[in-house]
């Protein structure tokens, strides 16, 4: 599919949202996705958004809407969460990357680009690398570029909470949902986050771990695309801002009032950004 450049998101009608099965190597994969009420195909570059772990695409539900005025976007389901079929052992970030770029595939994309949320930034940042004639621009929402006592002290705190025959896991897994709610986020949002969490099971921790084993300051380094960073206010604040030293072309944008929750508390500032950064060429 191509794409054409686009002035600005279109008026009229609101974008469609749709939900659909698409298959990869590791069975099928769960996509959200939305597109301008004129069918996007005659619009900007479509984007794919990869979420953060251990959650699920429903992350973009509010950002979908306003980014897709003007392109199609799609929210992918990371293998293993949500309404995606899981792989039969504990993948890599590499691993996680195949499966998106079996759907880039599918779709026979020419031209796309990227939007990664925390875990997904590792996975777009390997896409670019495995397709750099398809991948445009990078767009990167919280960036664990981690040191070693940074890794210590996040492979101490497990993914979930193992399952307690009277129920108190619940509990502990409630309190560390809470444990970095941002302002503006609702109670309903963390139930929802809440539900994801204990719906993924008790693999759930796969993505963080694949994190941990990532090479990712030497990988991001050896990405030629423009790359734009989104530093929020969250536990990966200050590993965000050590992309400048690793990637050649990067631009930072410090959000210091966006948290956790920043796709569902301000997803019409996020989509401007993003859109800003993606415009043109």
């Amino acid at each position: 599919m191509t794409r054409s450049k686009s002035s600005g998101p279109q008026s009229g009608n609101p974008p469609r949202v749709r939900r659909a099965y698409f298959e990869c190597r590791f069975g099928q994969l769960h996509v959200r996705y939305a597109v301008p009420a004129g069918g996007g195909f005659d619009e900007a570059t479509t984007l794919l958004c990869f979420h953060q772990s251990p959650m699920s695409a429903r992350t973009f539900d509010r950002f979908l809407p306003e980014m897709a005025r003007d392109r199609s976007v799609y929210a992918i389901d990371t293998p293993g969460y949500g309404g995606s079929d899981a792989p039969a052992t504990p993948p890599a970030i590499a691993d996680y990357a195949a499966a998106m770029r079996d759907f880039v595939e599918t779709m026979r994309f020419r031209k796309v680009d990227l939007l990664g949320y925390h875990t997904g930034t590792l996975i777009a940042a390997q896409l670019a690398l495995a397709c750099p004639e398809q991948v445009r621009r990078l767009v990167l929402v919280g960036l664990p570029l981690l040191n070693e006592p940074e890794r210590a002290a996040f492979r101490k705190t497990p993914a979930t909470v193992p399952i307690a025959e009277d129920g108190s896991h619940l509990l502990k897994e409630w309190q560390a949902s809470m444990q970095w709610r941002a302002p503006g986020i609702s109670l309903e949002s963390i139930a929802a986050s809440f539900a994801e969490k204990l719906h993924n099971g008790p693999n759930a921790g796969w993505g963080s771990r694949a994190v941990m084993e990532y090479p990712a300051v030497e990988r991001l380094h050896a990405i030629k695309q423009p790359t734009l960073v989104l530093r929020c206010r969250d536990h990966l604040w200050e590993a965000s801002a050590r992309a400048k030293g690793v990637l050649r072309t990067c631009t930072i944008i410090d959000l210091p009032q966006a948290g956790f929750g920043l796709f569902d508390v301000m997803p019409e500032k996020i989509a401007a950004t993003c859109r800003e950064f993606l415009a043109g060429d």
